[in-house]
């Protein structure tokens, strides 16, 4: 596998200086802020469209997509968001996020950004109490095995032909994707202690 660059990079910026907004309307945008400060990105809690104007990548954190879909919508997000999206801006989205970044959640009653050409799948593991942890083997990722915390996980049931799977459960379910400068995961990288999946985010902006 190849290795992850430590001091990745967005659009020549490296880690140090390089600005990554975390969407802050609801859910775990606080601990996404923890982790990229920790390792050295410049962290901005975003709310207002024109902030995306200022970042150079966006998290969508894990939470409520219906809470989050509504929310975006009635501050008028989505459009910008999808404008930057179009310019090339690298974004992630966590759990909740990954939904909110899909074309296709078959049922989702709330706005969605629909960037991303996946289908997937709300709840598809169970409820709360089925939430799980497991040990994922990520293309790209060196090191030993990604430990993912699953909570209330969606996964990723279709993908358009250019959409490389990174990660799939043992039963072949896919968790984490990529399309270009978009990443999707299932689980809750903030709720760990490993930063890889964050500096594997950071490094889609040179890519």
């Amino acid at each position: 596998m190849s290795k992850i660059i430590p001091s990745s990079s967005l659009g020549g910026k490296t880690t140090a200086n390089a600005r990554v907004g975390v969407l802050g309307l609801q859910g775990d945008f606080a601990e996404h802020l923890s982790t990229l400060r920790r390792i050295g990105a410049d962290a901005i809690d975003v709310r207002r469209p024109e902030q995306l104007d200022d970042i150079d990548a966006l998290i969508i954190p894990g939470g409520e997509s219906t809470t989050i879909g509504k929310l975006a919508a009635r501050y008028e997000i989505i459009p910008k968001l999808r404008e930057r999206v179009r310019e090339g801006m690298p974004v992630w989205g966590t759990c909740a996020g990954a939904i909110f970044l899909a074309k296709d959640v078959p049922g989702h009653p709330h706005p969605l950004a629909a960037v991303m050409d996946i289908a997937v799948e709300r709840n598809a593991f169970g409820r709360q109490v089925d939430s799980f942890e497991a040990d994922l083997d990520v293309k790209g990722m060196s090191g030993e095995p990604y430990h993912a915390v699953f909570i209330r996980a969606p996964k990723i049931t279709k993908a358009a032909k250019d959409v490389e799977t990174l990660a799939t459960l043992d039963d072949g379910s896919v968790v984490a994707a990529r399309q270009g400068k978009l990443l999707a995961t299932s689980f809750h990288p903030e709720l760990t202690r490993d930063d890889r999946f964050h500096r594997l985010f950071l490094s889609l902006g040179k890519r």
